[in-house]
């Protein structure tokens, strides 16, 4: 078939938008003495679309309520959003106070999980409210990260990878190398090793609350030191070289990672009143030693276990997955994703918070979201009405294998309800973007939405069949360290990124 007889070739679209112009539009065009380029749409087809964009009025009553209100706003459908509330059917006992703040930063994977773990510690304490220091754990993240990264160079240069090749470039290019981004086991490595303290014997930095201006200067250093260290490498140094070398270079970045956030306490001494105004005291005690002594009793890191929704043809379900190059320590523990329908995933988050105990999360936060009402609900939007287009043609594989969603956000869920065929329906989520929106900052996500947008829970490994954790055996398969699943460790959005 040519081409001037295909009813989808542009020569054709443009035939048929010659044929329909109106008298006036010609005679538009003819009055047009300047010479149009034949490149891009043909003008013919343009003026078409206007053309047809000016006949239906609901075009036109669409632009300009559009044009002078947030597009999300317009959208929204008050049918929905009207029925939003906050009751649920089941929820833990105590709920954290505060809500926490990351504010200008991408640390929602440290607040959810100190979050999770201040649930347990303040029923024990009998406090009213309760933060770990979130900034220790960023400090402790960003100095093993960068570690890492040194390392990851390292290995890197000696398997004579090219520095413009897709591997190379992917470790350098923003956001990597440091960035506020992480997963679960990062977290398990941080607190092993590091511990926590509360938030009053570590308190916020400025740069902690917005930390673009620091991950610019480490990020500067981390790819020059790249250059030194692939240099080191062609040149055929001996590892004791690249070694001093690395400490040297790691020496900077604790000095300008100390300068921005502060520089933790070796042992700190916590003085609170419980809940009945009684004086307690703990200390001085290590920070590992506080973790280990009064808080892994509670809750214990190394029984949480990952499970992942990828739904991808490729990555089949009850199959163990880890993603190259994702870490935050050398020589730590790996990123693990055991791949369980999301069936599962839901079944133990039901199972832990019928238990009494919160479930982190990692999931796309600006799909389908409105901020200002708390919504997570596939519904929310008519942008179907508004538009004329619709933002549900695509299942959540393609959407993942063709860059439209990927975990991007950490938060708690406290609770959940189901309907009387005990069909799940709705579920609570603690974020981390202060009391704004929805409930006092806590958000309310319909069951549809939680299929399509969440893909982790971390969940203790007693809510799970033996069948889930016999995958935990398996040898994992190795993803690129560009795959999406490793997305949440790249960048986690603050409020003001949405």
């Amino acid at each position: 078939m040519s081409q001037s007889n295909d009813p989808s070739s542009p020569a054709q679209a443009a035939s048929e938008a010659m044929s329909a112009d109106s008298p006036k539009d010609a005679a538009a065009q003819k009055q047009d003495p300047i010479p149009c380029s034949k490149a891009g749409v043909p003008m013919e087809v343009l003026a078409k679309f206007q053309s047809n964009f000016e006949a239906e009025p609901k075009n036109r009553l669409a632009q300009n309520v559009a044009t002078t209100n947030d597009l999300l706003s317009v959208c929204l459908d008050r049918r929905v959003t009207s029925q939003i509330n906050h009751v649920f059917q089941h929820k833990i006992p105590t709920e954290g106070k505060p809500v926490t703040n990351q504010k200008s930063s991408g640390r929602c994977w440290i607040f959810a999980c100190l979050n999770v773990l201040r649930v347990p510690f303040i029923k024990k304490f009998e406090l009213d409210d309760f933060e770990f220091s979130q900034n220790h754990l960023f400090f402790w993240d960003k100095i093993e990260r960068a570690n890492y990264f040194l390392n990851a160079y390292e290995e890197v240069a000696k398997r004579r990878e090219p520095v413009d090749g897709r591997l190379f470039q992917f470790l350098l290019a923003s956001p990597n190398p440091v960035n506020d981004g992480g997963q679960w086991d990062m977290l398990i490595n941080l607190i092993n090793k590091h511990g926590v303290m509360p938030k009053k014997s570590f308190p916020e930095s400025f740069s902690a609350t917005a930390s673009r201006r620091l991950n610019q200067t480490l990020n500067y250093k981390l790819r020059s030191f790249a250059v030194q260290l692939t240099a080191l490498v062609e040149k055929g140094a001996s590892q004791d070289k690249l070694d001093r070398e690395k400490v040297k270079m790691m020496d900077e970045v604790y000095r300008v990672t100390s300068i921005s956030l502060g520089s933790p306490p070796e042992t700190f001494t916590w003085e609170y009143y419980d809940k009945s105004k009684n004086y307690k005291k703990i200390g001085p005690i290590s920070p590992r030693q506080f973790y280990h002594e009064h808080v892994k009793p509670l809750y214990n890191m190394d029984d949480k276990i990952c499970l992942v929704n990828d739904c991808r043809p490729d990555n089949p379900y009850g199959k163990l997955f880890t993603v190259e190059f994702l870490g935050n320590m050398h020589k730590g523990r790996k990123v693990l994703y055991n791949n369980q329908p999301i069936s599962v995933l839901k079944k133990a988050t039901a199972e832990s918070i019928k238990a009494g105990e919160a479930i982190w999360f990692g999931c796309d936060v600006g799909q389908h979201f409105d901020r200002k009402l708390g919504a997570m609900n596939l519904e929310s939007h008519d942008f179907e009405l508004t538009l004329g287009v619709s933002r549900k043609t695509m299942d959540k594989a393609q959407r993942v294998i063709y860059g439209e969603s990927l975990m991007t956000h950490a938060m708690v869920i406290t609770a959940f309800t189901q309907d009387d065929d005990e069909k799940y329906v709705k579920w609570r989520v603690e974020n981390s973007w202060g009391e704004e929106g929805g409930d006092k900052g806590y958000l309310v996500m319909t069951d549809d939405w939680f299929t399509e947008y969440v893909f982790e829970v971390v969940v203790d490994k007693k809510f799970v069949s033996d069948e889930v954790m016999a995958v935990f055996k398996q040898e994992p398969v190795v993803l690129p360290a560009w795959d999406p699943m490793g997305s949440l460790a790249k960048s986690c959005p603050s409020k003001s990124h949405l």
